[in-house]
Order: C-alpha cells, then sequence, then structure tokens
C-alpha cells in the first residue's frame, strides 16, 4: 500500500504544485493590494456595505473592507474557497476513474493488494495533498500579512484555515464517491459540484427563504465573512458535512469492492 501511495502522490505532484502556487500566489497578491489601496478603502467601505444584496452575499454588510481583516475575508476568502474547492473536486474526482479510463488498473489490480487497499491508499494521497495544499497557501498568505505589518487576528485566521481544509475534505470525499462509480473521468462533474456549492451558499445568504438551509451545503460552514466577524460555527453544518463526508467514502469502498472493472 506504501509503494501505490507514493506512486500516486508522484503522479499528482504537478497538480499540486500548481494549484498550491496560483492559489497561494493570487491570494499573496490580493494581501499585498491592501497596502496600496488603503488610502481609498474607505469610501470604497461605505458604497459596497450599502450595495444591498451584493453586499450580504461577500459579507461586506458585517465586515469592512478598510480593515486588513475585511479585506482579507472578502479578497482572499473568495479566492481561496474557489481555488481550494475546485482543487479537491479535480484531485478526487479523477483518482479512482482514470486506472478503468487510463487502462493502468489492468497491472495495477493484478497485483496482490485488496481494493481495499488501493482505495486507502488514493484517498490518503488526497488527504495529504489537501493538507499540503492548505498550508502552503496559509503560509504565503501569512507573508503577505507580516509584510504589511498590520494587525490581524490569528485565532480568526487559523481557525478560516482549517475550516477550508474540513470544506475541501467534505467537497473531497463527495467527488472520490462519484469516482468510485464510474470509470470514466468525472473531473467536469467534480467541477461543476464545487460552483453548484458555491452559488447555492450565495444565493442562500441573499434570499430568505433559503437562509434557514445554507447549512446544507459546505460553503456555509467555512465563510470567511462569518468566521472573521466571530459568528458561531454552525453545528449542524458540521454534522451534516461528517455525514456526507463519511457516506461518500463508505459508498466509494462498497462500490468499487464489487464493480466489475472495465479492461
Amino acid at each position: 500500500m506504501k509503494h501505490i501511495l507514493i506512486r500516486e502522490l508522484k503522479l499528482n505532484l504537478k497538480t499540486f504544485l500548481i494549484w498550491s502556487i496560483s492559489v497561494g500566489v493570487v491570494g499573496l497578491i490580493c494581501v499585498l493590494l491592501y497596502e496600496s489601496m488603503e488610502g481609498d478603502m474607505q469610501k470604497m467601505a461605505d458604497a459596497f456595505s450599502n450595495m444591498g444584496a451584493f453586499s450580504d452575499a461577500f459579507g461586506m454588510s458585517t465586515l469592512s473592507i478598510a480593515t486588513l481583516k475585511g479585506f482579507f475575508a472578502t479578497e482572499v476568502g473568495t479566492v481561496h474557497g474557489l481555488g481550494g474547492g475546485m482543487f479537491a473536486a479535480i484531485l478526487a474526482a479523477d483518482i479512482i476513474s482514470k486506472e478503468e479510463d487510463k487502462h493502468t488498473g489492468e497491472f495495477l489490480f493484478s497485483l496482490p493488494v485488496s481494493r481495499g487497499k488501493v482505495l486507502t491508499a488514493k484517498a490518503l494521497c488526497v488527504v495529504i495533498n489537501l493538507i499540503l495544499f492548505t498550508v502552503i497557501c496559509g503560509l504565503m498568505y501569512w507573508c503577505g500579512v507580516l509584510y504589511l505589518g498590520e494587525e490581524f487576528p490569528v485565532g480568526e485566521f487559523l481557525t478560516f484555515m482549517f475550516f477550508q481544509f474540513v470544506m475541501n475534505l467534505e467537497i473531497a470525499a463527495i467527488c472520490f464517491g462519484i469516482s468510485a462509480f464510474s470509470g470514466k473521468s468525472k473531473m467536469g462533474m467534480g467541477l461543476g459540484i464545487v460552483l453548484m456549492f458555491y452559488v447555492y451558499d450565495l444565493m442562500g445568504r441573499v434570499v430568505p427563504d433559503l437562509k434557514d438551509y445554507l447549512y446544507i451545503g459546505p460553503y456555509s460552514y467555512a465563510n470567511a465573512s462569518e468566521i472573521f466577524t466571530g459568528t458561531e460555527i454552525s453545528v449542524p453544518a458540521l454534522l451534516v458535512a461528517a455525514v456526507v463526508t463519511v457516506c461518500c467514502v463508505a459508498a466509494a469502498y462498497f462500490v468499487f469492492g464489487k464493480r466489475d472493472l472495465a479492461s
């Protein structure tokens, strides 16, 4: 199993580096932009905070983008939330199905290793990549904060990064389960799921009838504006995330263990 894990880490290294560096650098640039825009930020903050549904959707009605904390939550929160979710989806949606799609499974499953161990190695690869992705991006963002020398809440920053990691795990688990059902790449479906969850979260913060059902989506408990304003994390949202993650991973093991693999 160790050799399969190492093989998966090597195969996904390029994708990991591209996404980690890209998302991290874009987030870092957003942080550094605050310094050049700080002088005019107050006027922008007043304008954005009074834009009704737009302000509610992006948290600008509760956080002022004239502060580094508010600017970070609005800009970097969006960049990292979408970038991290897409990376998790791309990584997990293809990690099982590629063996059949590219016919590498003919060799892999001829080895004296059970399908369960193969899936465990692939799941560990996803988790390790997501941990490293979160750490690398977090370090880049924090370097930008240190460079600016502005006051910034460490606890809320770490909380934000942690729940973004949990959110990415949930998205990865959903795509991991989907990947076990088919021998064709489901990368497009994975990206579509991420965008669907993100749009659902935006709509839920604007449409009154949807606000009570925000906990269904993973972006509800990882929302930067709520975390940086000290809003308590929704327990139902975390319970839904735990149930969805466990069920999707269990489904992957059950289905893949019994499914006839295409040659």
